[in-house]
C-alpha cells in the first residue's frame, strides 16, 4: 500500500505516545503506516543552528515543504562554520553574540515569552501555571495536567472529521508552520523536545484551542463542550497565561481547515471583564492586518481597543511626573471617579465636571475582580513589558501600555481598604464573588512596583498635575468643605435647632405678655 494511501481519515487516527525522548525505532504519532521521518537536532534559539523541515523525499508534497522552507533549512555544521569565530579572534566573538542578541531581539514581538520573575515573586505561582490544560513547551508533561492530553486527541479528531480532510492534510499543513515556532521559544526548554514531538504538541494544542474557541461561540461536539464547559473559568485561565502559549500562525493553519467565527467570540468576550453578558452579541470587526503572535496576543488586542489620542506630547516632562493619589484623596480634590459605558481599557481620562459635587471626573472601564481576571489583567500586562521594551519609544503605539497602565491607575489608587471600598461605591470594581478588599488591596499593592509606567497612564496622571496647578485655590475650600461635612453639617443642625428653640421661646413669651 502506498504511503500516502495510509494517512487515513479522522476514524484512523491513532493516539500518540508522548514522550520528550525518542526510542530508537518507534515512531512518537502513528497513523497506520506512517512513513518514517527523518530526525534532526533541536534548534539553536539564537539560529547559529538551523531549522529543518518536516518532509519525504519521495512525495511531492515534501518537495513543495522542502522548497518553502529553503530560507529556514542550513547544515548545521556548514552554519555553525560559518558564523562560529575562530578562538583567537576575540573582536569576532563580540560580533557573533552581538548579532544573536540582535536577532533576538528582531524577534521580541513574536516570541513566546517566559513570565516576568518579578511578578512571579509578587503575586505567586497562581498567575504562571495552569490549572487544567499546558498549551506549548513550557508546561508540558505536568503530571497534574495529564488528562487534557487526552482530551486533546478528542479535540483532534473532531477537527478533521467536521473538516472533512485526512490526518496528513491537516497534519501536514501544521508542520509546515510548526518547524518555524521552534525558534520562538526559549532554547533550554526546546533541547527537550525533538522535532518529531513538537509537531506533534503544536497540532494537538491547535486543535485543542479551535474546538475551544468553537465551544464558546459556534458550538463543538457535545462531550467536548460538556468538558469545556465544566471547566470553563480554569480552561480561560489557562489559555490566557503568557508561558501557555502557541504561535498564532499555527494556529490559523487548523482554522483554515475547521473556521472560526473570530468576531463573535470576540463580541462575546468583550464584556468579560466587566461580568457583562449580552443576550444577543455584537460581533467584533476582525482587522486582518494585525499579526498577533499567539492567542493572548490576539483577545488582548480587541480587548485593550484604542485612544484617540495618536501622540503623547512633552513626553520627557510625563515621564518625570510621580504623582500618586489615592481614591479618597482624588475625592477631597474634586475628582469624581466614574465608571465608563465601554470596555477597552485604553479609554481613561480626566475631564472637567462642574457641578455642586465635583469639579471633574475620573474615568476608566469597570472590572469585576476576581482571580480568573486579576490572571488575565496581569498576564496582558506581562505580555506588554516583554514585548515593548519602552512605552515611550517613537515606535511604541499609544496602546502598547494600556493594560500596565489600566492596572498602574487602579494600583495607584488604592493605598488601604477603605480606597478599595470607594472604588466599589463608584462602581469602578464591581461584582460580590470576587476579591475580598483586603485580597484586592494585597493583589493591587503587590503589584505596583512591578509595572512600568506606560502612556496612558502618565497622560492621566499629567492631567491630574494639570488640574492640581489650575484649581488649587478651589482644591482647597473643596478639600476643606469635604473633610469636615459631617461636622459642618452637625453644627449646622446644632445652630438650627437651637433657633429654632430661641424662636419657640420667643413666641411662648410673646402668648404669655
Amino acid at each position: 500500500m502506498e504511503h500516502a494511501a495510509s494517512w487515513g481519515r479522522a476514524s484512523e487516527f491513532q493516539l500518540a505516545s508522548w514522550s520528550s525522548v525518542e526510542e530508537p525505532g518507534t515512531y512518537t504519532w502513528a497513523p497506520a503506516g506512517l512513513p518514517p521521518v527523518v530526525e534532526y537536532a533541536p534548534t539553536d534559539m539564537f539560529g547559529n543552528s538551523s531549522l529543518q523541515p518536516y518532509f519525504h523525499g519521495s512525495s511531492s508534497l515534501g518537495q513543495q515543504q522542502q522548497q518553502q522552507l529553503a530560507l529556514y533549512n542550513y547544515d548545521q555544521s556548514a552554519a555553525a562554520a560559518q558564523q562560529e569565530p575562530s578562538n583567537g579572534d576575540a573582536m569576532g566573538v563580540f560580533e557573533f553574540v552581538t548579532q544573536a542578541f540582535e536577532r533576538q531581539a528582531e524577534l521580541m514581538k513574536q516570541k513566546m515569552h517566559r513570565f516576568p520573575p518579578a511578578i512571579t515573586r509578587a503575586l505567586g505561582e497562581s498567575y504562571t501555571v495552569p490549572r487544567v490544560v499546558a498549551i506549548g513547551p513550557y508546561h508540558h508533561g505536568r503530571q497534574d495536567l495529564v488528562m487534557a492530553e487526552k482530551v486533546k486527541h478528542v479535540a483532534a479528531y473532531h477537527c478533521i472529521n467536521d473538516s472533512g480532510c485526512t490526518v496528513r492534510e491537516m497534519y501536514d499543513a501544521v508542520v509546515s508552520v510548526a518547524d518555524r515556532a521552534r525558534v520562538l521559544y526559549d532554547k533550554d526548554v526546546m533541547a527537550r523536545f525533538s522535532y518529531e514531538d513538537f509537531r506533534h504538541m503544536m497540532f494537538f494544542d491547535a486543535c485543542f484551542l479551535v474546538q475551544y474557541m468553537l465551544s464558546v461561540g459556534d458550538g463543538c461536539n457535545r462531550s467536548l463542550y460538556d468538558f469545556m464547559e465544566s471547566n470553563d473559568n480554569d480552561i480561560f485561565h489557562d489559555v490566557m497565561l503568557l508561558e501557555n502559549q502557541i504561535p498564532w500562525r499555527v494556529v490559523k493553519v487548523v482554522m483554515d481547515f475547521t473556521p472560526v467565527s473570530l468576531g463573535k467570540l470576540m463580541g462575546i468576550w468583550r464584556g468579560l471583564l466587566q461580568d457583562r453578558v449580552e443576550e444577543e452579541p455584537v460581533s467584533v470587526e476582525v482587522n486582518p492586518d494585525y499579526n498577533a503572535p499567539h492567542f493572548l496576543g490576539f483577545v488582548r488586542f480587541y480587548l485593550v481597543g484604542s485612544n484617540n489620542i495618536t501622540e503623547v506630547r512633552g513626553k520627557e516632562n510625563i515621564k518625570a511626573l510621580s504623582i500618586s493619589v489615592s481614591a479618597i484623596e482624588l475625592a477631597e480634590m474634586g475628582i469624581n471617579l466614574k465608571a465608563s459605558q465601554g470596555t477597552e481599557l485604553a479609554q481613561m481620562d480626566l475631564v472637567n465636571s462642574w457641578n455642586c459635587v465635583s469639579f471633574a471626573e475620573l474615568s476608566m472601564a469597570p472590572l469585576s475582580l476576581d482571580n480568573t481576571h486579576a490572571s488575565w489583567l496581569v498576564n496582558m500586562a506581562a505580555l506588554e513589558l516583554c514585548t515593548t521594551p519602552d512605552f515611550f519609544d517613537d515606535n511604541a503605539e499609544f496602546q502598547d501600555s494600556a493594560a500596565c497602565s489600566y492596572l498602574l491607575l487602579l494600583c495607584m489608587l488604592v493605598h488601604r481598604e477603605e480606597d478599595v471600598h470607594q472604588l466599589r461605591t463608584k462602581g469602578i470594581l464591581r461584582g460580590g464573588a470576587g476579591l475580598t478588599n483586603k485580597e484586592a488591596l494585597r493583589f493591587f499593592t503587590g503589584l505596583n512596583n512591578c509595572l512600568r509606567h506606560g502612556s496612558c497612564y502618565v497622560l492621566v496622571m499629567a492631567h491630574i498635575e494639570s488640574y492640581k496647578m489650575r484649581m488649587w485655590i478651589w482644591i482647597k475650600v473643596y478639600a476643606f468643605l469635604y473633610r469636615n461635612l459631617k461636622t459642618i453639617v452637625a453644627v449646622g443642625s446644632a445652630i438650627g435647632a437651637f433657633a429654632t428653640i430661641l424662636k419657640t421661646l420667643k413666641s411662648l413669651k410673646g402668648t404669655h405678655h
